[in-house]
């Protein structure tokens, strides 16, 4: 049997943050050899919402000719089965387990949105995610270089190796909050470290990712420009990489690696503690 190499659109959808539905998804599309060309449509829980889910799978079923897969934890009746209806592969990431739970211990699930069991709103933990998250989307790509003192880890790299979706996720899931900043043609030509990181190099680490992948990502996002180039992709790598290591940041490559693994990785190598359990 020949294996299918060719890449697939790929939705993960939920009424809620879509976390699960990424982190499952990445674990199950690990297995097989194919580009998976991913959205995310957190919080669908209206019809508007819904309405532009629909309209991208349609697009992506008429222009590829096959149906797109689609990871999904709704609970909403009427918008899991219009959802359901789409010209895509769905699936229920809880479905199985929350069956099998409910055969075992003999109790009706009752299904309400949004729910888990790791954040209450009327305890410290919801409270201490929710400052984590405006901190980190504060000091999303470079937004600002104030405040780093209250940063527990300062992310650099260039522009698309995974700063922004690796900030977010540790922030929802650890608590923790996080500054990300893209080196910009100034920063690389000067290759030295702006003084607002010097005083906080211990909370510094580095993001990486291969040429070739990374020129991919930018032509998706700016085909045929010089920042999608690969030679500008090249100059660019070769330069931060040289920083990191003349600076020795620590530093990582995510060219093959899931947000949920580049976190992991992160925590473990600059010896982090998650602040949410």
């Amino acid at each position: 049997m020949q294996i299918d190499s060719q890449s697939r659109d790929v939705f993960y959808v939920s009424d809620g943050t879509a976390i699960t539905c990424e982190t499952l998804g990445h674990v199950v599309l690990g297995q097989f050899p194919f580009q998976a060309n991913e959205k995310t449509f957190p919080f669908v829980e209206s019809e508007d919402k819904l309405t532009d889910l629909l309209r991208e799978i349609d697009i992506s079923y008429q222009k590829n000719g096959v149906k797109p897969l689609v990871f999904f934890s709704i609970v909403i009746p009427d918008i899991r089965q219009n959802l359901l209806n789409a010209p895509a592969y769905c699936y229920d990431v809880l479905e199985s387990v929350v069956q099998k739970v409910q055969d075992d211990i003999q109790m009706k699930p009752k299904p309400k949105l949004q729910r888990s069991r790791s954040v209450h709103k009327d305890s410290d933990t919801y409270f201490d995610r929710i400052a984590a998250i405006e901190y980190t989307l504060a000091h999303d790509d470079g937004i600002t270089m104030k405040g780093f003192e209250e940063a527990d880890i300062i992310l650099l790299g260039v522009s698309r190796s995974g700063k922004t979706p690796t900030s977010l996720y540790m922030a929802m899931q650890f608590g923790l909050r996080v500054v990300n900043y893209p080196f910009i043609d100034q920063d690389i030509k000067r290759l030295r470290l702006l003084p607002e990181f010097e005083i906080h190099r211990h909370k510094l680490f580095g993001l990486t990712i291969d040429p070739e992948r990374l020129t991919e990502i930018r032509e998706n996002r700016l085909a045929g420009s010089e920042y999608a180039s690969t030679e500008q992709c090249l100059s660019e790598l070769a330069s931060v990489e040289a920083l990191f290591r003349r600076e020795a940041i620590p530093y990582i490559n995510t060219s093959s690696l899931s947000v949920e693994e580049i976190s992991t990785r992160i925590l473990e190598k600059a010896g982090l503690r998650r602040r949410l359990s």
